[in-house]
């Protein structure tokens, strides 16, 4: 997809503020900044799930939240599975996850599946996993790309933060070419410049995890700061 200006990459952004000690005015900022763009979805902690959902009520602004992170892996399934449908009942409309990266590296496929496969049919939401590609090697990206479709991921992400990849139209290409239909594509990781962000869409990124949103919208950034 081609973008000509700025304010065209706002339904890809997912408005993120997930920064510890944030305040409910800060909560209720964030949300109204996300219905005033238009932005596609306000990621937050699920437990500004309800303040958020009520800002955005009426709006097409979705409401998102992650778990398993930002340390990624260290949850059991259930209680995964359980934060999930707890997360979907307060109002979220989709979730990030993290994903066990040490079962996949140690030849436990099928509990890598079901992992991700509890959180969908728990929430009964559309689920975006965090693979965390730069910690795969070749062969564990293309089982963990196939493992996540198959436990019914809607979502394919490149990684879960800034502190694992600087999302890059590589990331995403490669994700775009090996997701069947109907599945998208998220990229995330430090985007911070306007430039950035449109390499990503052209390269097929169906939204941008971002806390820079209102700064891309305003085509700030440079192409260098990533």
């Amino acid at each position: 997809m081609k973008i000509n200006n700025p304010g065209e990459l706002a339904p890809f952004i997912q408005h993120t503020l997930i920064k510890p000690g944030t305040t409910h005015a800060e909560i209720v900022a964030h949300a109204e900044e996300a219905v005033a763009q238009n932005f596609g979805a306000v990621m937050v902690p699920a437990s500004w799930i309800p303040e958020v959902a009520a800002v955005v009520r009426g709006t097409d602004v979705q409401v998102a939240s992650a778990l398993d992170f930002p340390t990624v892996g260290v949850m059991t399934s259930y209680g995964k599975a359980r934060e999930a449908e707890a997360i979907a009942k307060a109002g979220a409309h989709q979730i990030d996850i993290g994903v066990q990266v040490g079962w996949l590296k140690s030849g436990r496929e099928s509990d890598f599946r079901d992992d991700i496969a509890g959180v969908v049919d728990a929430s009964g939401l559309p689920i975006k996993v965090m693979l965390e590609l730069p910690l795969l090697t070749d062969d564990e990206k293309e089982r963990a790309i196939e493992l996540a479709m198959d436990a019914g991921a809607k979502w394919l992400k490149n990684a879960s933060s800034g502190a694992i990849e600087t999302a890059n139209p590589d990331s995403v290409r490669y994700l775009v070419e090996r997701v069947r239909e109907g599945i998208l594509v998220k990229a995330s990781g430090s985007i911070t410049g306007y430039d950035q962000a449109v390499s990503l869409i052209e390269a097929g990124a169906a939204a941008l995890g971002t806390s820079a949103g209102l700064e891309l919208v305003r085509g700030e950034g440079v192409s260098d700061s990533y």
